[in-house]
């Protein structure tokens, strides 16, 4: 029924209302006092060489999105292992499927050269 469905709208207007009101107050109320000092761009308590827009390779980019993207897929294995008694020989067979395909994509990224950082 949609009106179950309406205290999650309420909700919702009442969450979007709010931010767009924080958002508006802070910046009709805040001060605005720029100068230099703050202006300048500050990283780890050391002042910065170079441009701002320096370029990073494309390797760099992958090899984090790989990294991310096995170790999401390896902390399926955490729910699996506290459950392996209870799924009996169907879950075993998942996992295996799970793992091969996850085998497969880790050797196809490293045959294509993903990991290599020259």
């Amino acid at each position: 029924m949609p009106s179950d469905y309406l205290p999650i709208l309420i909700m919702l207007i009442v969450i979007v209302g709010f931010a767009a009101a924080g958002l508006i107050v802070s910046g009709l109320v805040g001060p605005r006092k720029p100068t230099p000092a703050k202006l300048a761009p500050y990283e780890s308590g050391m002042s910065p060489i170079g441009s701002a827009r320096q370029r990073f390779s494309i390797r760099y980019y992958l090899v984090a999105v790989l990294f991310i993207l096995f170790d999401i897929e390896i902390i399926f294995f955490y729910p699996w292992a506290v459950l392996f008694r209870d799924l009996g020989w169907f879950g075993l067979i998942e996992m295996g499927v799970f793992t091969l395909t996850l085998l497969v994509g880790f050797v196809y990224i490293w045959k294509k050269g993903g990991f290599e950082w020259d």
